[in-house]
């Protein structure tokens, strides 16, 4: 997308990718020994007293990952920072560039402050520190500070490059420009910034001073107005567009409506006064599932439909990609609408079982959840029949302008025989009355 062969360092771009399995296999390793018992968030004391052994593999993993973000991540921002073709104009960057680099650099400030926490965390379970011990003078809430510092800004690191690929898929298959190209761009370094100084509302049932809850009530709503402003610009791209109910763009339209009916459930979470009584409750998981599986889940099948053409170089059936959408949507909204209510009736979460006046909206939560799980068959049908047997895709089937497309499905190695020079934007789209791509982005020479 911006005209480089490779990554700026590939061998390092290796070591993050395989230090990904042997962190699964600890996970996964970690059951021998009864697996870690203080669930996804390893809160002291419980983590110090449960499965020791089973823990400290747990730890080891997730340092083991986030060593791996880390890597990836300085590569990334090197990467579009200096190997960008000199005739690419910042703005001109691809947004799903500028949704990356955003990213990168919030892992690079996020992910050392959570391996630093669990660094002493496995200094308690192993060695005899007492940093997060309180019978020994340690304090269990600063632990949850270093994790929520980055376990926060890690639901923008998942959502930001969904975002990216929004502002990929909605103008092309619009055909029309992007509405606010900077205001997007920018708005993607705003979360970066931003997103760093909320994690406190995680804690606002910890002991939690007032003056701390009125400043994270504040910064969260305020963390709301750059994802506000790409909503307005895909919403205003889609206005008076030419669009193409295709598959990705489907999603892409399923993921607006999604995020945007979780994204409002976060703004009331937000507040401290609304947030003390759902805390834990059902309404969290509806919060949490609207916006990281109808927006990321979403977002990542948009992806793989707008981009299986170039990776693959052979198109996947549109009709059995509508079933697939038709069934995810469904089954989304079954399985996790009701969840808000449960919430605001009292349900908490991480139980096992539940009292009996929660039982119908549970039987629609598993009704959609079946649905969820049978969406999974036609789209695994679909990848594998159209990589194997698909119809040829051409170069550029969506008559595209961002770089990808000017080279070959699926590209060569390296990308181009000669780098390519831009041109012009890659969102110059219905600029000649047709709504129709004015001509190709690039051109190469030598």
């Amino acid at each position: 997308m911006i005209g480089a062969r490779d990554m700026a360092f590939p061998k390092l771009n290796a070591v993050a990718f395989w230090l990904n399995p042997p962190a699964g296999l600890l996970v996964l390793g970690s059951f021998i020994f009864g697996g870690s018992q203080s669930g996804w968030t390893a809160y002291p004391p419980l983590s110090l007293v449960t499965a020791p052994a089973a823990q400290t593999m747990w730890i080891l993993a997730i340092v083991l990952v986030g060593t791996s973000s880390i890597l990836g991540s300085l590569n990334f921002v090197v990467t579009i920072w200096k190997m960008k073709v000199p005739s690419m104009k910042w703005d001109e960057l691809p947004l799903f560039c500028w949704a990356i680099l955003a990213t990168s650099v919030l892992a690079l400030l996020s992910t050392p402050v959570l391996a630093a926490g669990l660094v002493l965390l496995l200094f308690d379970l192993n060695f005899g520190t007492s940093f997060f011990k309180p019978d020994a003078g340690g304090n269990v809430i600063i632990y949850q500070h270093l994790f929520w510092f980055y376990s926060h800004p890690a639901v923008y690191l998942m959502i930001l490059p969904i975002f990216g690929i929004m502002s990929e898929v909605v103008p092309v298959h619009a055909r029309k420009p992007i509405f606010g190209y900077k205001a997007i761009a920018y708005s993607s370094l705003a979360i970066c910034v931003v997103g760093l100084f909320v994690w406190v509302h995680h804690m606002f049932t910890s002991g939690t001073p007032g003056w701390m809850r009125m400043f994270f009530t504040i910064s969260t709503l305020i963390v709301a107005v750059p994802t506000g402003v790409k909503i307005f610009g895909w919403v205003a791209t889609l206005w008076g567009g030419k669009i193409r109910f295709t598959t990705a763009m489907l999603f892409a339209l399923g993921l607006l409506s999604m995020f945007v009916m979780g994204g409002l459930s976060g703004v009331t979470m937000g507040t401290a006064p609304f947030d003390v009584h759902v805390h834990d409750t059902y309404y969290v998981v509806a919060h949490f599932h609207f916006v990281l599986f109808g927006g990321s889940v979403f977002g990542i099948y948009s992806g793989i439909y707008h981009w299986f053409p170039k990776m693959t170089g052979r198109m996947m059936n549109e009709a059995w990609g509508r079933v697939h959408f038709a069934l995810t949507f469904i089954g989304t909204v079954l399985t996790f609408l009701p969840m808000h209510e449960l919430g605001l009736q009292g349900m908490p979460r991480r139980v096992a079982m539940y009292d009996p006046q929660f039982t119908g909206l549970n039987e629609i939560c598993t009704i959609g959840a079946y649905i969820l799980g049978l969406s999974v068959i036609p789209f695994t049908i679909n990848v594998l029949w159209s990589w194997m047997a698909g119809p040829k895709a051409g170069d550029n089937p969506w008559q595209a302008l961002s770089l990808e497309w000017t080279t070959s499905s699926p590209p060569m190695v390296e990308n181009w025989e000669v780098l390519p020079v831009v041109t012009h934007g890659p969102y110059d789209y219905g600029m000649n009355g047709n709504n129709e791509a004015i001509s190709d982005s690039v051109v190469t020479e030598g």
